[in-house]
């Protein structure tokens, strides 16, 4: 099969280095499916950069990575008794909950660890009363403190509450003077490295470096198959009928590549329910944009994708590509699954 991603490679590592540059101490986030460029690729590209750290999803990715990039690596996913083992000096744990300090300092004594803190977030942390518990608890258990986390939304504005959890740490007994954080803009991290030059402001930064210039990178579908149909002509694994002469076109990249899946979606304003209600209209009557573009518009699938390929209608009228031709699609990069990845 055929679909595939190339990347533009020295303006996409400009772009590294410029995000690198804009973010001192950065960690490069490297997690899931290598925001569709892979973790290995990444991973090479973080110690290209000359960072002395990255941050992984989980423990499997941790295993893997540990033995592509040479500095220390850090979990983001907080530790659990049931947490695969991961014995390594470079590792640095998550702890979210006092109940996992002794089971952790059981398992691993003398772990790195850093201390999140439970933010608006709601997703992992600990409470902000109970730091200085943590603080004695890790002290007992002689875990090492490399730092205090704190995962922030997505929905911006987050200095405030950056502040506040900055005072939290700095009036606390817990021995870190490295914050690790995400979603603040360069201005809000300029802004609190100023207002608190006693702590090491580290970001942790994933979509902003690896997909923030998406004009560098560039998918592209093969064409493996065109057929002249007629309106009302059965097609595919659920016969349906097509609804307009024309041509079907098979082209590489389907449900295993990411095609098709979709993940929801956060929806605000009139105009962006709007958007949300017709589209939901579209789908109860069996219609899909797909993410293949040809003559400059994204065409109709004729049916859900395969798991390899998909099928798309051509209207008469319309240019038809021929068999081997490359066609360009918009995907998802965090679902996207490429055959090959190749640099320009």
């Amino acid at each position: 099969m055929a679909f595939d991603l190339q990347i533009r490679a020295a303006d996409w590592r400009s772009h590294l280095v410029a995000t690198r540059d804009a973010h001192p101490a950065i960690v490069p986030v490297i997690k899931g499916n290598g925001y569709g460029l892979g973790r290995q690729r990444l991973a090479g590209e973080a110690f290209r950069l000359g960072t002395d750290m990255i941050a992984v999803g989980t423990y499997e990715e941790a295993a893997e990575l540990l033995g592509a990039f040479t500095g220390d690596v850090q979990v983001l996913t907080p530790w659990r008794p049931f947490s695969p083992r991961v014995a390594d000096g470079r590792l640095i744990h998550t702890v979210s909950r006092l109940e996992d300090i002794a089971p952790l300092a059981a398992q691993l004594p003398g772990a790195r660890v850093v201390v999140e803190g439970l933010t608006s977030m709601a997703r992992h942390g600990l409470d902000r009363h109970h730091i200085t518990e943590a603080a004695r608890l890790i002290g007992e258990a002689g875990l090492v403190v490399e730092g205090f986390a704190i995962h922030l939304p997505m929905a911006g504005a987050n200095l405030a509450e950056a502040r506040t959890w900055c005072a939290i740490l700095e009036t606390s007994a817990l021995p870190a003077t490295t914050v690790f954080c995400s979603h603040l803009t360069v201005p809000e991290l300029e802004q609190l490295r100023t207002e608190r030059p006693n702590l090491t402001i580290r970001p942790r930064v994933g979509t902003a470096l690896w997909l923030g210039r998406l004009d560098t990178l560039e998918v592209r579908s093969t064409v493996l198959d065109v057929h002249t149909v007629q309106r009302g002509e059965r097609v595919g694994y659920r016969q349906g009928r097509v609804p307009r002469d024309g041509h079907v076109l098979v082209v590489a990249g389907g449900t295993s590549h990411g095609i098709g899946l979709e993940a929801p979606r956060a929806v605000a304003g009139v105009a962006g329910r709007g958007k949300a209600v017709a589209k939901g209209g579209l789908a109860a009557a069996g219609l899909a944009l797909s993410p293949f573009t040809i003559a400059g518009k994204q065409r109709w699938f004729v049916e859900p994708p395969h798991m390899q390929a998909s099928m798309i209608l051509l209207p008469e009228g319309v240019p038809v590509p021929a068999v081997g031709d490359r066609l360009p699609a918009a995907v998802r990069y965090t679902i996207a699954q490429f055959d090959s990845i190749t640099e320009v």
